[in-house]
């Protein structure tokens, strides 16, 4: 891949990061309850459902999926029920102020926070007709496939770990002096329950 390319790419990628969506809102959502550093699992989780969508693609699944309105509905509908099911526990959740409560929380098992990410990236069909749509951009079809599917990969997930732990999980630092009370903990599982609720509709809603 030309180093113009791959700059155009990664500016791309970049961009398509800082758009605030399911994945920035469950990163903040971790980075708040288990802490900076854990929130990277959810990250990952999500990261490795990226690599799933652009494998997909890479197959050509993706037409399939684009093509075939019952097959994307079906993604849609239930990556939207699972933002708003998590939406709804989230805004629900009673504040935990007891020290080994919190512990708990803050303890949260990495393959738990892994998981989620991985569903809430996963059941977006919305990011296969987008890589449907992104990826051709970059790929040169006279040119060996793989390596460029490699880079473009690669890129896009770097890029999105960098945005997602050193913006957003960061950014939700911020709030964490609410933490520290009933009311503030109240706020904020409301606020971020509400915003997975709102996602989850938007994607059942926008074609």
């Amino acid at each position: 891949m030309q180093f113009s390319l791959w700059l155009a790419l990664a500016g791309a990628g970049g961009l398509i990061s800082f758009t605030p969506g399911a994945g920035a809102i469950n990163t903040m959502s971790n980075s708040l309850t288990s802490g900076f550093r854990r929130s990277i699992w959810g990250i990952l989780g999500q990261q490795a459902a990226l690599v799933v969508h652009v494998v997909i693609v890479a197959l050509g699944v993706g037409v399939l999926v684009a093509s075939s309105p019952v097959a994307f509905n079906v993604i849609r509908y239930a990556g939207a029920a699972y933002l708003v099911y998590l939406g709804i526990r989230q805004f629900l959740s009673k504040p935990e102020l007891d020290r080994e409560q919190a512990a708990a929380l803050r303890n949260e098992p990495t393959w738990s926070m892994f998981r989620r990410g991985l569903w809430v990236n996963l059941l977006n069909p919305k990011a296969i007709i987008f890589f449907l749509a992104f990826m051709p951009q970059f790929i040169r079809p006279e040119q060996p496939l793989l390596p460029q599917y490699v880079v473009l990969t690669s890129t896009v997930v770097v890029i999105d770990i960098l945005v997602m732990w050193f913006f957003f999980a960061l950014a939700a630092k911020s709030f964490q002096r609410y933490t520290h009370n009933a009311r503030g903990q109240k706020i904020l599982s409301r606020i971020f329950g509400v915003l997975f609720v709102a996602v989850g509709i938007l994607l059942a809603l926008i074609h």
